[in-house]
């Protein structure tokens, strides 16, 4: 009986599988080097943003405050106007209102930032307007107005501080819980529905810090000098990028060799 001849196996030539081996090498490195130069001109485009801002700070945080804006032309509040802006405002604190908002202080005498909460408590102003204002930070220790002197001003007050829009909620923050009491987000909109503002401000003042004041809550928490490290986090990208060129160059020409 004669055996069925079996087809003789395919076998791959050295030169198909260089050339395969090098149409892969272009392909991911096409496929990285796009993510490498995306990600460094996004930090250009972030530098640029970032240098913006501090123009912007510098240019509205200094000097003698203004007033802020009418409650006419609250409607038409715009972030890029007027956050920033050192304004000052008189009015009367409606301490049963005010919200504890979680937080961080960072403090240059602790190897760790204190762990507390931000007072914002509504400002009555005498048109009947209200304007949420962060008081400043409290350890949590000292949460409770009781445990802290001269904690809850009576009368009229006026405040110097920063106009600050609302803080926008980030991906790794949860979300405010109103009725649990827990926030952790300086949402005014919110802040306001949920204490029954309904002539609040769309935006908050961030008190200056008082050396006359007492201890807590301590005013003064925006940071105004703002690290900018995007230049240096571009120029690695494309540097990765440039290295990654090289290293193809390289693979490809002792590939091309070896076929040759």
């Amino acid at each position: 009986m004669n055996a069925t001849p079996q087809p003789a196996p395919t076998i791959e030539r050295p030169a198909s599988r260089s050339r395969l081996g090098l149409v892969t090498a272009t392909v991911a490195t096409l496929v990285s080097l796009a993510i490498l130069v995306t990600l460094g001109t996004w930090q250009v485009q972030r530098m640029e943003w970032k240098e913006g801002l501090t123009q912007q700070i510098e240019a509205r945080a200094y000097g003698e405050p203004g007033e802020i804006l009418p409650e006419a032309e609250w409607a038409q509040f715009s972030k890029d106007e007027q956050e920033y802006r050192r304004v000052r405002v008189s009015g009367t604190f409606d301490h049963a209102r005010e919200v504890q908002v979680n937080g961080l202080l960072s403090t240059q005498t602790r190897g760790h930032p204190l762990q507390g909460f931000y007072v914002m408590t509504p400002l009555q102003l005498d048109t009947g307007g209200q304007v949420l204002v962060n008081r400043g930070f409290v350890p949590t220790p000292l949460r409770d107005p009781a445990t802290r002197a001269g904690a809850l001003p009576e009368g009229e007050v006026e405040i110097v501080g920063l106009v600050r829009a609302s803080q926008e909620q980030n991906s790794f923050v949860p979300d405010n819980i109103p009725e649990r009491e827990q926030w952790l987000t300086r949402d005014v909109a919110q802040i306001a529905a949920a204490r029954g503002l309904e002539r609040a401000a769309p935006f908050y003042v961030d008190a200056e810090f008082d050396a006359q004041a007492p201890e807590w809550p301590r005013g003064g928490g925006t940071i105004l000098d703002l690290p900018n490290n995007h230049l240096q986090y571009a120029v690695t990208w494309y540097g990765l990028a440039l290295v990654l060129v090289g290293v193809f160059i390289l693979f490809a020409f002792r590939t091309l060799r070896r076929r040759e």
